[in-house]
């Protein structure tokens, strides 16, 4: 057996100990993170999710396209319909735009390679949660949260740029919406259930890596912050500080989104790579920490 593959069974052997020994305690915690994604996540994603789904059902797609063709091909070597991705995910959050940009492939709308590079930028964290809960919840400043959205969105539109090379042009967008049959109860109860079984799969992530995380946070400072950011995103909100160290990070976890992100985007785009995504999202979280370096003088 290859060392890295026993290194990596030593390590969940570990894991599995520990999860016997503390039984109690990580009870405690998937309580905690059930309560969170019955409270928070499941509230704030499944409408967006379904919505979504079924606007990309019905055509929205290629309702956008002929009108945003002339930003997304030139800046980002994309069709038009790419862009309702974009918009959907900076609307929705984690995981709507990814999920989107998988809808979009799997109709036909974009290839492979150019639903994999859409995936580098277009799914991104939901604006209430970066105004409301970290900005005026943690920064106690709306103008911070504000900043913070602003951040992000600028970040996923560069790095968006930095994966636009490997595209090839195509032709024009489509001048009109494909005229195509649907039934809207049919496309509606897909959609419905399509977006409850991706929660399912988003909730797992979330208690999962809220599990994992709760160690983490007894390191303290900025480091254990870090630590948990990484992992997952709902657990580092009490521990950052508002001070500029507190305002870095923040801007920088957001934009990588987390081991817990990454896994639901994996969840909701099966049959696609997410080697651009991953490079595109810690591309963000670096860049979101160099913007948020330039603004926070401006606080």
């Amino acid at each position: 057996m290859k060392q890295p593959r026993r290194g990596l069974l030593l390590l969940l052997c570990g894991l599995l100990v520990w999860f016997l020994v503390e039984s109690r305690l990580l009870r405690a915690w998937a309580v905690e993170a059930l309560s969170l994604c019955a409270a928070s996540v499941v509230p704030a994603l499944f409408p967006f999710l379904s919505v979504s789904s079924l606007l990309i059902s019905l055509g929205f797609g290629e309702w956008v396209a002929p009108h945003l063709a002339g930003l997304m091909t030139p800046l980002f070597r994309l069709p038009g319909c790419a862009s309702s991705a974009l918009l959907l995910g900076l609307v929705g959050g984690y995981p709507v735009g990814a999920r989107t940009a998988a809808g979009l492939y799997s109709q036909g709308l974009l290839t492979k390679e150019e639903a994999e590079r859409l995936l580098a930028f277009c799914s991104n964290s939901n604006p209430v949660f970066l105004i409301t809960v970290l900005g005026q919840g943690v920064f106690g400043s709306f103008r911070a949260g504000l900043w913070l959205w602003l951040i992000h969105v600028l970040s996923a539109l560069l790095a968006g740029l930095m994966f636009r090379g490997g595209g090839g042009r195509r032709g024009k967008a489509p001048e009109a919406v494909c005229c195509k049959a649907f039934s809207l109860p049919g496309a509606f109860v897909a959609a419905v259930r399509e977006s409850a079984a991706a929660m399912v799969s988003v909730c797992g992530f979330v208690v999962f890596f809220y599990v994992l995380s709760r160690p983490l946070a007894s390191l303290g400072g900025p480091w254990g912050a870090a630590a948990v950011g990484a992992l997952e995103l709902f657990s580092l909100t009490p521990l950052l500080r508002p001070d500029r160290a507190g305002f870095l990070l923040a801007a920088a976890c957001t934009g990588f989104g987390g081991l817990s992100v990454l896994c639901q985007t994996a969840a909701v785009t099966e049959g696609l790579s997410l080697k651009y995504h991953l490079r595109g999202k810690a591309a963000q979280g670096a860049l979101s920490a160099l913007l948020a370096a330039l603004v926070w003088p401006m606080l």
